[in-house]
């Protein structure tokens, strides 16, 4: 790339750090100026590091990148020609607050701390406007950086989001279920409250499915997730584990109030009439649905996590074994 000499270039006389400047002025802080050329992929510097210089893009492009608590590098923003960078490092001795990388061949002009300084000292008017330069950019920056911070917290709390909630219904999944019904046990509230969980699947969805598609039992079981998720008490945890087979676990709940809960919502099922697009037609059927339901409760039928679950799966099956749509319990027949 041709070399302008700085007192020339149209993109540094019209940087942002020098366009307060005169023409006397800006000639005098030309003279500090050091030409550099990094090649696409080189680093300006990296994050953490201690810096000493300042930086002026000429031509080309740069990336900021800032470490994750993963170790990954999240991209920020891009730097475009007249921009300026790593003023902070020489102005308030802090670490480098991201790697900034070429993502071209790029050309950059060198300002390096102590002249910074110099030029502060033997020309205050000069390093007043230079000042005031870097406060207006900085605050544009800071604007840049909360939306970048805002996004990033909304990306965080979409993730993890998505990592504990059933994507179809917004109801729990089964790992977080299984990890708060651990909690728990861990703390030992069981041995002086009770609790209980119930497991449910849908009777006869495969038969929706094949005659409504997938999409119809889909909309079976969103209507049902919706219940559940307005039946709760608070406390409760509603989870969709896979398919039609949903749980709640309920803390502080012994059998027989658990008997009680689960039969509202059998009984709060079974009084839901789901309106389904019937296939080849716009017309729609109204389905009902129904719900069998097996109880299990700690410490009664169970000490762990896996052995609570077991425990109502099997009273599951005997409600199933008995004719569907109806609450069974662990225990003896």
């Amino acid at each position: 790339m041709s070399f302008i000499p700085p007192t020339s270039n149209p993109v540094l006389i019209n940087s942002p750090l020098f366009s307060a400047l005169s023409e006397l002025e800006f000639n005098a802080v030309a003279a500090f100026l050091e030409r550099r050329c990094v090649q696409k992929g080189e680093a300006i510097f990296n994050e953490g590091d201690r810096g000493e210089d300042m930086f002026i893009l000429i031509s080309g492009a740069l990336n900021a990148h800032k470490r994750q608590s993963d170790g990954t590098q999240r991209w920020m923003f891009e730097i475009t020609p007249g921009l300026f960078l790593g003023e902070m490092s020489i102005i308030a001795s802090e670490p480098r607050a991201a790697t900034i990388s070429a993502k071209e061949d790029s050309e950059l002009m060198v300002l390096q701390g102590i002249d910074f300084y110099r030029i502060i000292f033997e020309y205050p008017m000069i390093g007043i406007k230079m000042l005031n330069s870097i406060g207006s950019v900085q605050n544009g920056w800071l604007n840049q950086n909360s939306k970048y911070l805002r996004d990033l917290i909304l990306w965080g709390e979409t993730a993890r989001r998505r990592a504990i909630t059933d994507e179809l219904t917004g109801l729990y999944n089964r790992n977080f279920l299984e990890e708060s019904i651990k909690d728990r046990f861990k703390t030992g509230a069981v041995r002086a409250r009770n609790m209980s969980l119930l497991m449910m699947d849908l009777d006869k969805v495969h038969e929706i499915n094949n005659r409504y598609g997938t999409a119809g039992g889909d909309q079976v079981i969103i209507v049902v997730a919706n219940l559940l998720r307005n039946m709760g008490r608070p406390g409760d945890i509603a989870a969709r584990l896979s398919g039609d087979e949903f749980a709640v676990f309920l803390p502080d709940t012994g059998d027989r109030d658990a008997i009680t809960v689960a039969e509202k919502i059998r009984e709060k099922v079974a009084s839901q009439n789901v309106l389904i697009n019937r296939p080849g037609s716009g017309e729609k059927d109204k389905l009902q649905v129904r719900t069998s339901i097996g109880i299990a409760s700690a410490p009664k039928h169970a000490d762990n996590v896996r052995d609570l679950e077991f425990t109502a799966d099997m009273a599951l099956r005997r409600a199933k074994e008995k004719g569907r749509n109806c609450v069974e319990i662990y225990g003896p027949a």
